[in-house]
């Protein structure tokens, strides 16, 4: 054991976007707070390896969790994202129907829509639809528009969080998978991990595909977590000016569908399969789901046939047998469990945090606010805004800027010694990427690979 811990008043256990959110709204509070995760950076499970859409919720189950919070968590992260650097963009979504028994369901999908709150869908006829997408593959019957639908960096969001959090005051333990916790004489939590103990008052269970876990560690059996593997294909740049907005496919009892949709970063993305593994650590890439993507891509837009793919990647939703989130407060036993957030947890994840706040204020949490609450400012990493290579003024501040280390993504050195005196700096080559978009391009580092470890040996050497 190398750590020891005082009292906290919270401890949050996983530092995912959502684990990332809650310790951001703690911190506005003078409150004692841990962020605790088993990995060695935020957000570098199932947060790192989503579709990366900011969703309205328009097709969320009416009266569910899932659907408030999505709703609210789009309004807040709407806000929150430019204030703080964080790319998002709100390019629209048009929900497709290939089939007559897919248009059919317009009617109802509209009605569910409605039912949550979102009355901007629309139906587009075919003629409109094909005006708007030429590239659209052959056969659509018609469309719905959700106009406010957007797509948003994965990778700077729980950074922005947990960044806040930590400037907040919050702890931040990584390394520190939770193995065991135990109840003492004064009532309160002690959670126990390799690198040390921690004492809480209370424990906020945010961790993701280990979250069924951790719950019967604290002697529940509410859920179990049934993992969910989606692989995506990412295509190369040249492919972005084939599509302006999401194409989202009409959903099915277990899955939204692959939908094809741009990135902040320039690419377009195709995915994701649907398939449930056992293995929590699952997240290879199959012949089977690659090829059944590249099937519906050229269905869904026939000339991705002529452009590249950069990469492919998978990863793994922490589905649950039951159809909504899996929320609620136990607050005699001090536990508040934060389970089943699938492929929303992005969108909501700053609702959560503010419903899990007011959780924890009814159960007798003093909230008192505390001194002014610190902000970030992101670096950067959308393709359609100014990156510092391409700034005069910057390079002008620190040449560093204008020397271009990864080509592919116009990555500079600037960029890179940034995040390495960021509030939570990078230990990895891939937390390094997913601060820069270093190594992401289409050579996947086989050009600056070796510069880019050797600047992270050397950082390493230092500390």
């Amino acid at each position: 054991m190398t750590q020891a811990s005082a009292q906290h008043d919270v401890v949050v256990v996983g530092a995912g976007v959502v684990g990332s959110a809650i310790a951001r709204e703690l911190s506005r509070f003078r409150l004692r707070c841990a962020l605790v995760d088993a990995g060695v950076d935020i957000g570098a499970g199932t947060s790192k390896a989503n579709t990366a859409l900011l969703h309205t919720g328009f097709d969320a189950k009416p009266g569910t969790i899932e659907a408030r919070l999505v709703r609210r968590g789009h309004e807040l992260l709407s806000d929150y994202a430019p204030r703080a650097g964080i790319p998002l963009q709100r390019i629209g979504a048009l929900l497709v129907a290939w089939s007559r028994d897919e248009h059919a369901q317009f009617p109802g999908i509209i009605e569910r829509s409605l039912a949550n709150g979102y009355e901007s869908i629309r139906e587009v006829d075919m003629e409109e639809l094909y005006r708007r997408i030429p590239d659209l593959g052959p056969g659509a019957y018609g469309g719905l528009e959700v106009p406010d639908e957007g797509i948003v960096c994965p990778f700077t969001t729980p950074l922005a969080f947990a960044s806040e959090a930590v400037l907040g005051g919050c702890e931040l333990w990584l390394r520190a998978p939770v193995t065991g916790v135990r109840r003492l004489a004064d009532g309160a939590l002690e959670i126990i991990t390799p690198i040390g103990l921690l004492r809480t008052r209370y424990l906020v269970n945010a961790a993701g595909l280990h979250s069924d876990e951790l719950d019967r560690m604290l002697g529940h059996d509410a859920f179990t977590v049934e993992p969910r593997r989606g692989e995506l294909i990412v295509f190369d740049k040249l492919a972005r000016p084939l599509l302006d907005h999401i194409l989202l496919a009409v959903p099915t009892a277990t899955s939204k569908g692959v939908l094809l949709a741009p990135t902040v970063f320039g690419n377009l993305l195709l995915g994701p399969t649907a398939e449930d593994v056992k293995d929590k650590r699952d997240t290879s890439c199959t012949t089977r789901g690659l090829a059944y993507l590249r099937s519906e891509g050229l269905r869904i837009m026939p000339a991705l046939a002529q452009h590249e793919v950069t990469a492919t990647y998978a990863g793994l939703r922490a589905a649950t047998e039951h159809a909504d989130y899996q929320l609620s407060i136990h607050a005699p036993e001090g536990y508040v469990r934060v389970g089943g957030i699938r492929s929303t947890g992005l969108s909501a994840s700053m609702a959560i945090a503010e419903h899990v706040g007011a959780e924890l204020a009814a159960a007798g949490l003093a909230l008192e606010p505390g001194l002014e609450a610190p902000s970030v400012r992101m670096p950067n990493l959308a393709e359609s805004l100014p990156r510092p290579y391409a700034q005069p003024e910057r390079i002008g501040e620190n040449p560093d800027f204008g020397r271009i280390v990864c080509f592919c993504e116009r990555v500079t050195r600037g960029e890179i010694l940034a995040a390495f005196s960021s509030p939570i700096p990078p230990v990895d080559l891939d937390g390094l990427r997913r601060r820069t978009r270093v190594l992401m391009g289409r050579c996947q580092g086989f050009y600056c690979g070796a510069q880019v470890a050797a600047l992270l040996a050397e950082r390493a050497g230092r500390r």
